[in-house]
This record gives C-alpha cells, sequence and structure tokens, in this order.
C-alpha cells in the first residue's frame, strides 16, 4: 500500500522557493550569488512595526487567539477598506491568516469539489494552480502575451467560462508580469462576470501600494459593487510594510465563506501568530508615510532594470506598472549554446545555465505557465542590481 496520497501527485513544490533555496545552498559553498528569484522586499520592517511586536510581547500577548484573528485587527483591515478602497466590511466579514496563501488555500479548499473550474491568468502565481488541484478541482489558464500587456480581455474571459466555472483569480498588479488592471479593464471584464452568476471574484490585491506612474489603484468589488458579494479580496502586509516573515494575511468576503474559510483554518494552523497580529495592526493603522518612498525606490529599480535588459542581446523586457518584478521575452535565445555548452532549448534550462555559469538565480517562465521568459525581482539594492544586469548581459553576448 503506497504511504503517499493521490492529492500530493497532483502538485510540485514551489518553484520560486526550490531556486532560492538552490541559490542559498550554492552561496554556502562560497559561490558569487546574486539571488533575483523570491519575491520580498529587501527593507527593513518600519521601526513603529517592530516596536509594537515588541510591546506585545513584553504585555504578554502570547496566547492563543481567535482562530481566524483577534478583533482589533479586524475591525482595522475593515477600516483599511473603507479608507483605501471605499469599501465597507463588518469584522464578520474579514479573516486573519498566516500570511495570504492561507487565505487563498482556506477559501479554496472550502469551496472547491471534484469537477469544478478554477480560471487563472496566465502568467500566473506558481501557487495557484496546485492549491486549485490540491483542492480536487481542476484550473484553466487563460493565456495572455506582451501584446495585451499580459492582461485578459474580457472576450478571453467570456470564452474560458463554463458551467463548471466557480471562481476567477485576478492578481493586479501581478506576480511575475507587474501587470496591473485600471478602472475601467476591471470594469470590462465585470460585465462578463455579471452575466455568469455562478463565477465568484478572487481579488489579490496584495502588491496594492507597489504600483507606478501615476496608476490609480483598482479592485472589483469597488469598481462594480453588484460583483461584492460573490467577491473575495486577498491582501496582507507582507509586500508594502516589508513584513515577509512575519507570516500575516487577510481577507475580506460575505460572511457566510469567511465562516467557512474559519473552519478550515481552525483545523490546519488555528490562529496566526499572535505577535504578528498586533504588529499587523501597529502597520494598519500607524504611520503611512513610508509607503512612497518604497514604491519610489521600486519604480527607480524597475527604471534601471527594464533599460538593462533590454540593451541586452536577445532580451525583450516590457515595462511593468507595479509589484516588483520583470518578466522578460529571451524567444530570441532559445537555441542557443551556452559558453559552458549547454543548449537552451527552454527557459528553464536558461535560467539553470545562468545560475551555473554567472551565480544569478532568475525564475524561469514555465514556472509561471508563460514561456519562453524568465522573472527577476527588483527587490535589491541598485548595486546588486547592476552588477546582476551586467552578469545577464554578458552571458546573453557569449551565447552562440
Amino acid at each position: 500500500m503506497p504511504l503517499l496520497s493521490a492529492a500530493l501527485a497532483r502538485i510540485r513544490p514551489s518553484p520560486t522557493v526550490a531556486i532560492t533555496g538552490r541559490a542559498l545552498d550554492l552561496r554556502a559553498e562560497g559561490r558569487d550569488i546574486i539571488a533575483l528569484s523570491a519575491g520580498e522586499p529587501d527593507f527593513d520592517t518600519p521601526a513603529h512595526i517592530r516596536a509594537a511586536a515588541v510591546a506585545a510581547i513584553e504585555a504578554g500577548r502570547t496566547r492563543y487567539t481567535p482562530v481566524d484573528g483577534i478583533p482589533e485587527l479586524k475591525r482595522a483591515v475593515a477600516a483599511k477598506f473603507a479608507r483605501e478602497n471605499a469599501l465597507a466590511y463588518d469584522p464578520a466579514e474579514i479573516s486573519i491568516g498566516s500570511g495570504g496563501k492561507q487565505v487563498i488555500f482556506n477559501a479554496l479548499l472550502a469551496t472547491l469539489d471534484p469537477g469544478d473550474e478554477v480560471l487563472i491568468p496566465a502568467p500566473y502565481w506558481v501557487s495557484y494552480p496546485d492549491i486549485v488541484r490540491l483542492a480536487g478541482a481542476t484550473p484553466v489558464i487563460l493565456p495572455s502575451s506582451a501584446g495585451t500587456g499580459f492582461r485578459i480581455t474580457p472576450e478571453a474571459l467570456e470564452a474560458a467560462i463554463t458551467p463548471r466555472t466557480k471562481w476567477l483569480i485576478l492578481n493586479s498588479p501581478s506576480n511575475p508580469s507587474g501587470a496591473a488592471y485600471d478602472h475601467d479593464r476591471i470594469a470590462a471584464l465585470a460585465q462578463v462576470l455579471l452575466r455568469h452568476p455562478q463565477v465568484w471574484v478572487m481579488a489579490d490585491d496584495i502588491y496594492e501600494h507597489l504600483i507606478f506612474d501615476g496608476l490609480a489603484f483598482a479592485t472589483p468589488a469597488a469598481v462594480e459593487p453588484r460583483l461584492k458579494e460573490r467577491t473575495l479580496i486577498v491582501n496582507g502586509v507582507s509586500k508594502a510594510y516589508a513584513m515577509t516573515g512575519w507570516r500575516l494575511g487577510y481577507g475580506a468576503g460575505p460572511a457566510h465563506l469567511i465562516r467557512a474559510m474559519a473552519v478550515i483554518q481552525s483545523q490546519s494552523t488555528s490562529n496566526p501568530s499572535s505577535i504578528s497580529q498586533w504588529a499587523a495592526l501597529a502597520a494598519l493603522e500607524g504611520p503611512q508615510d513610508f509607503l512612497p518612498g518604497f514604491r519610489a525606490a521600486f519604480q527607480r529599480r524597475r527604471d534601471l532594470v527594464v533599460a538593462m535588459l533590454n540593451a541586452a542581446p536577445g532580451i525583450t523586457c516590457p515595462v511593468p506598472q507595479g509589484a516588483f518584478y520583470v518578466y522578460p521575452d529571451i524567444s530570441a535565445l532559445i537555441g542557443r549554446t551556452s559558453p559552458a555548452g549547454r543548449r537552451i532549448a527552454t527557459d528553464e534550462d536558461f535560467a539553470a545555465a545562468l545560475l551555473d555559469e554567472t551565480g544569478v538565480a532568475v525564475v524561469f517562465g514555465a514556472a509561471f505557465g508563460l514561456s519562453p521568459n524568465f522573472r527577476i525581482s527588483y527587490a535589491a539594492a541598485d548595486a546588486t542590481l547592476i552588477d546582476a544586469c551586467t552578469r545577464i548581459a554578458e552571458f546573453c553576448a557569449a551565447l552562440r
């Protein structure tokens, strides 16, 4: 009798985690490695948030909390949605989880059955399809391209919906492409969704505050209020507040869905870290004046990386509108051979050769469902990015 489950066979380890782990192993062996594979701000968590965590520890706030969050934090999340998104939620419509990934996992596991379909625009965050498969449902990939700005069209959405469609996952700004949907583009998609009342919307807004060039952030429930009762907004403090390791995400949606998600969480992790919850409360209620500085730094780095990569032989790099990733195309490099004699047949071959031969770790495009591309996280110091892009350009120039 086999020990491992059939469910495990439906998923794979996270490619981003695997590549980052390999980069760290090579660095531990003494290699000169630049890891641009992890989606993690390089800034420190702001001081007032760290101080709130210390104060919580000193005050003895180290015990179990309600399964899906302390009331104070739920109220703060509801206030954030009212203040920043003009959306009204009660605390009963708020879920607090151990990172945005857990909120997504809870929602999909609580709502999906075998035969259900989830629409996922590509390129996508690597975990979406695997969480859907783990829940026993079927991910349906909606391809995009640089020609559409890595955004799906209303026509493509309409064509993909079937009676079995349960969710559309919309990540804006996007990991890995940095593409963002403005108000009008979301409104156009909403018109399609209004014709299909069985389809729920999962709006992954984790990069909400990292949006560039004066573009106004938009989220489906605010753009089209008639979608609010079948929308789950997923967000958290990881990216905007540089709190990735604190593992604190939140969701907002109809109370009956939030209750179902709490049942799942009660039988998995139970409550998120109590200390992280009090720190997140300080993040949402405290000063926000550092956010424009973070955003300006990321936009400067974006411009630097895009310019350097577009100057590299065989690379075409679109300008992303948000997050902290670029997703360049390497079609012109497929079929070539690296200086060490490795044939570049796929973007995975490109990323592997780049790491082995130059020490730069990136994530191959097939991991995100759209090839031939690769993803760079430019959440790193300018000098590090210049070094990495120089190595990439030299590697590309040496391909034959």
